[in-house]
């Protein structure tokens, strides 16, 4: 496998199709086994998905802490097991008195963190099996609540006379739409599921950027080193290279210069004076105080390695 081939592909899922099914696509007509994915979408929902070739799959699990963004119709007056149409319907509620105020006040009390149950119907783990094969046995596991964020929730359109709510949000990694949507349900009082469903971002990647699934092929690959830009960087002199790349963690006196502004603990990205990408770190600095401790020429140890890449 050449450099050329370790890389990632921005790929627009299509409805009615797995993530599983979409990375069996790209090993089909790519020719390479290794490919992972940043995140599963259910079959009925389409949007970006992250696709890792290569080496790049050990990049994966940073991009599934990154944040992400959806496009959501929620149906009203409905409550079913998956959380959305594709499951059996539990209850149907009367709609008919609902008032555009009653789902404004709704959706304004979910701006913010709250905690979460996961949906029984999930590709989450437990014990290490899939949550909605458990489900399908008639082994229903509900999950403790988990705390996450809602960081942006905006009502795009009501439409009462349907019974349909469309929304745009952004949120924290771990979130599900779906159970957002049941929970928003909840609180108006008569119930909802997701209708249909599209991410639109994962981070800085957008959806605007990625190519269908017939797309796919070598030249679409974007290379490790471009797409990791989106974290920022510290640059090490080329002398202290090899040393990295042999496990030694990174002092100040290897920093070349600083790409963007970082704090402490966060996961940055360690490079060459050519921004080839050496490794993945967490910082144990800040940008700014690097900065500060290079010019006193410090020696002090400024990041600890989490992924090399040689």
């Amino acid at each position: 496998m050449t450099d050329e081939t370790n890389g990632f592909l921005l790929i627009d899922k299509e409805e009615g199709i797995s993530s599983h099914e979409l990375v069996e696509i790209a090993r089909k007509k790519l020719k390479i086994k290794k490919i992972g994915h940043a995140g599963t979408l259910d079959p009925f929902a389409s949007g970006l998905m992250i696709l890792g070739i290569g080496k790049a799959t050990r990049m994966l699990e940073f991009l599934l802490k990154q944040d992400k963004s959806y496009r959501c119709t929620m149906k009203l007056g409905i409550i079913t097991e998956t959380f959305d149409l594709e499951g059996t319907v539990k209850e149907e509620r009367d709609t008919k008195n609902l008032k555009e105020n009653d789902i404004i006040k709704a959706f304004e009390s979910f701006k913010d963190s709250y905690f979460q149950t996961p949906p029984a119907y999930s590709a989450k783990k437990y014990k290490g099996e899939r949550l909605y094969k458990l489900a399908r046995e008639g082994k229903i596991i509900n999950l403790p609540p988990k705390k996450v964020k809602i960081k942006n929730l905006v009502i795009d359109d009501i439409d009462l006379k349907n019974d349909r709510v469309s929304f745009s949000s952004e949120v924290s990694s771990g979130t599900y739409i779906r159970s957002l949507v049941m929970d928003i349900g909840y609180e108006i009082g008569c119930g909802a599921v997701t209708e249909k469903l599209r991410r639109t971002k994962i981070g800085d990647f957008s959806i605007e950027n990625a190519i269908m699934s017939e797309e796919i092929s070598l030249e679409k690959i974007i290379s490790m080193d471009k797409f990791s830009k989106f974290l920022p960087a510290v640059m090490i002199k080329n002398e202290f290279n090899n040393s990295v790349k042999n496990g030694s963690q990174v002092y100040c006196h290897f920093v070349k210069k600083i790409i963007g502004s970082f704090k402490k603990e966060e996961i940055i990205r360690i490079v060459d004076e050519d921004e080839k990408l050496t490794a993945i770190a967490t910082s144990e600095r800040s940008s700014r105080f690097i900065n500060t401790l290079t010019n006193k020429n410090s020696r002090e140890r400024i990041a600890k390695l989490k992924k090399v890449f040689i």
